[in-house]
């Protein structure tokens, strides 16, 4: 487990790809009891560690995720999510580039918990709830685009669904649309950086994580630097 930042009221971890944020049906350990154990043993800490999960990360995408270490951080943490008041920046690979270099996407999902799998209309419809996100390629291989995407709604599965939806499949997604698997069961979606005001002390808080160790993702991240 990596820390990326720390106080006394949210600890800010970088997910590995596969890991479960909270427990679930396949009984796997998750991260937050995870860090749980990391608090306890690092201050010493006698009876029972509290840390509230903030938000989640599908379990194939890599990255940044917020923890609160106290309950009065919870409390404003979860209104700060509800409220669009912290911002996520993700990076995404794709197989194809988009049409435009630069968009911001509107789509209408739903989700079909049945095959845990979200569907992306340009229409309203029964049961759907408005997404939106705004996305720019910033970087490019011989095979692979790397674009940078900034939530401005939170659906679930949105980034992955969205980008399907325009011909752009994550790496690795064969949920939606990949056409081949990543090794390691991952899909190349990492939570690359998370700013808010912290909810506490008020300070502005701005963590990036960095990419996964891997040739492909260290190849688009010196693309980025040589395009700035």
């Amino acid at each position: 487990m990596q820390v990326i930042y720390e106080d006394n009221h949210i600890i800010i971890v970088n997910k590995a790809p596969g890991e479960i944020v909270q427990g679930d049906k396949t009984g796997d350990k998750p991260l937050c009891e995870i860090v749980k154990e990391w608090i306890k043993e690092k201050y010493n800490k006698p009876g029972n560690v509290f840390l509230g999960v903030a938000h989640r990360l599908d379990r194939p995408v890599a990255g940044l995720v917020v923890f609160a270490k106290t309950s009065k951080a919870l409390t404003r943490l979860n209104e700060m999510f509800r409220n669009g008041d912290v911002h996520k920046t993700y990076w995404a690979i794709t197989a194809n580039a988009p049409a435009e270099c630069e968009a911001t996407l509107t789509h209408y999902i739903s989700t079909v918990e049945k095959n845990n799998k979200s569907y992306a209309s340009l229409v309203p419809k029964k049961d759907t709830k408005e997404a939106r996100l705004h996305y720019k390629l910033i970087a490019s291989s011989d095979r692979y685009h790397l674009l940078e995407v900034n939530l401005l709604t939170g659906r679930k599965h949105q980034i992955r669904v969205q980008l399907s939806a325009i011909g752009c499949p994550i790496k690795g997604d064969l949920k939606y649309g990949a056409k081949r698997s990543n090794p390691d069961g991952s899909i190349s979606l990492l939570s690359r950086r998370v700013q808010f005001i912290h909810p506490v002390s008020k300070i502005p808080v701005d963590v990036t994580a960095p990419v996964p160790d891997d040739n492909l993702w260290k190849v688009l991240e010196k693309n980025v630097d040589t395009n700035k």
